[in-house]
């Protein structure tokens, strides 16, 4: 067994390295005809653009990708400085007529995205020519060696239980060099994910021929990690599998968040584009989905007949029906550990770095404020989108609606959900963005804490302080502290994971849907406790 963990071992990061790698092969240009076509698929009008992607990128031989991105950036960048300097000029001298014709010709749109868009068709080399081959020699390499180093671990394991031995002494889960490793590798993704997506093109080639077999057409950076997304949960659920078989409810939980990456977030959408719907995940909720509400996505719903008006109409029951009469039901659980993605990637690729979650109270201070500073940001985002969509105004109150969404997207929904909330696992613990930064969570735990049959039962006459429901707690809740004292815990953090309970040794932590008076308030038990004892001092 031991050998057969090593050799998986080797695979995977054989793999990994290829994969690596991969980003530095083959060469990118177009011919003049190819340049050309784009730019006219794309109806840019100004001449420079034309002149200066000709002269950076046609029959060039050997740019590499690096090469390739500055050229093209710098080619936009220069087109677009010199439209600037004319409107500059124009308004100076008040001539409004010519001012305004200049702005047709500027380039819109993120430079990096227009970049991935020529690499996409000026690749050659490796990847783009052999998808097959390179998808197995990365992809292939990598899902086999991972899945030989984890199943075997069903015989390694032997008897029933729950194993975390020596995970405080493991260099990859507990702040080791590995674990580092694991940060650096997948803050430096989610980088080149968000803001640098043209250097990776030769990682989009390597899925192109599944996303022609599913939405019909080529692959971009979001379909790779959805993909990879996908990928990645379902090995890591493989390892839940194995690791929690003798506890029903990870079983069916992790089955349940697979289930709903797979189908909704990811070949659901992806087949609407194939029938030219709007892309859509039912599941998202907004304000998770921050974006439904804004004018394009209104737009482009509004313009799809009558199944553009279902998803609207859906998006906002979803938010104000469904999800609070669930939570109220089953708590924030039925959404944050069964069904939502993030949640997915956090109990499955995240489950071995739960431990590294902090439990000091400046952590939950934090947490609070933040959370809920996010919440009201996308609220007050989401109402100026609202105003302008109806009134027609670019701003409000000065200030100007695309510019706050601007800034949401960037600090929340880029560096803090993708950059730090899943590349700070290995060292913040798996629910870095659900317990600081959504606002989904923030709303479900209002209701969750105030108004649900939701609650974590405990029996303080057999908690032992062994601690392991504390340790184990990704979001940063003492549970040893409510145990000890035979507390209800009802959190609005609470994710309702259900790990403290699959730890605990002596079944001290049950996970209840009751009456709402069944919710003890802790305040109340102290209280009681201190009644009984004065009487039974008074009997004597």
């Amino acid at each position: 067994m031991k050998f057969i963990k090593q050799t998986g071992l080797v695979l995977f990061l054989l793999g990994l390295l290829i994969f690596i790698g991969t980003i530095f092969t083959g060469s990118f240009s177009l011919t003049q005809n190819e340049l050309d076509t784009y730019i006219s698929e794309k109806g840019y009008k100004s001449e420079l653009i034309k002149e200066e992607l000709s002269k950076a990128i046609v029959a060039s031989e050997n740019l590499n990708i690096f090469q390739f991105s500055s050229k093209v950036r710098s080619a936009f960048e220069t087109s677009n400085n010199h439209y600037d300097a004319l409107i500059a000029k124009y308004d100076a001298e008040k001539n409004w007529d010519k001012k305004g014709a200049q702005f047709q010709y500027k380039i819109y749109g993120k430079p990096h995205s227009l970049s991935f868009e020529l690499a996409k068709k000026a690749g050659k080399g490796f990847a783009p020519e052999n998808t097959g081959l390179a998808w197995f020699l990365t992809f292939g390499l990598g899902i086999l060696g991972a899945l030989l180093f984890i199943i075997p671990d069903v015989v390694l394991l032997g008897k029933p239980g729950i194993k975390n031995d020596g995970i405080f002494l493991n260099a990859a889960t507990n702040r080791g060099w590995i674990g580092w490793f694991a940060f650096i590798f997948l803050v430096t993704f989610y980088i080149l994910l968000y803001f640098m997506p043209d250097l990776i093109v030769n990682w989009v080639y390597l899925v192109d021929p599944i996303s022609k077999s599913i939405s019909g057409n080529p692959a971009s950076q979001w379909f790779l990690y959805g993909f990879l997304y996908c990928v990645v949960m379902t090995v890591m659920a493989v390892r839940m599998y194995i690791k929690y078989r003798h506890n029903k409810y990870q079983i069916l939980r992790t089955t349940s968040v697979l289930f709903f990456q797979i189908v909704f977030a990811f070949l659901i959408p992806e087949i609407l584009v194939r029938f030219e719907k709007p892309w859509y995940d039912f599941k998202n909720a907004f304000p998770l989905d921050y974006d439904f509400f804004f004018k394009w996505n209104l737009d482009e719903l509004l313009s799809s007949g009558g199944f553009g008006l279902f998803i609207l109409v859906w998006g906002v029951v979803l938010t104000i029906v469904v999800v609070p009469v669930m939570v109220y039901f089953f708590g924030k659980r039925w959404y944050c550990s069964w069904v939502c993605g993030c949640g997915g990637l956090a109990e499955t690729l995240g489950d071995p770095y739960r431990q590294n979650s902090s439990k000091t109270l400046l952590s939950w201070r934090a947490e609070r404020i933040i959370i809920h500073s996010v919440l009201v940001f996308v609220l007050v985002m989401t109402g100026f989108a609202l105003y302008t969509f109806f009134s027609g105004a670019d701003q409000v109150l000065g200030i100007k609606t695309q510019t706050i969404q601007d800034i949401y997207g960037f600090l929340i929904g880029a560096v803090f959900a993708g950059v730090i909330g899943t590349g700070f696992y290995p060292i913040f613990g798996n629910r870095v963005w659900c317990r600081f930064g959504c606002p989904l969570a923030a709303y479900l735990g209002f209701i969750q804490r105030f108004k649900s049959r939701f609650r974590i039962t405990t029996n303080g006459g057999q908690c032992i302080s062994c601690g392991n429901c504390s340790t184990y707690c990704e979001q940063g809740i003492d549970v040893r502290a409510y145990a000890q004292k035979g507390e209800n815990i009802v959190r609005s953090s609470c994710v309702g994971c259900g790990i403290c309970s699959a730890v605990c040794p002596r079944g001290v932590l049950k996970l209840e849907n009751g009456p709402e008076e069944g919710r003890i308030n802790p305040t109340d038990v102290l209280l009681g406790n201190d009644v009984d004892l004065m009487e039974l001092v008074n009997q004597k």
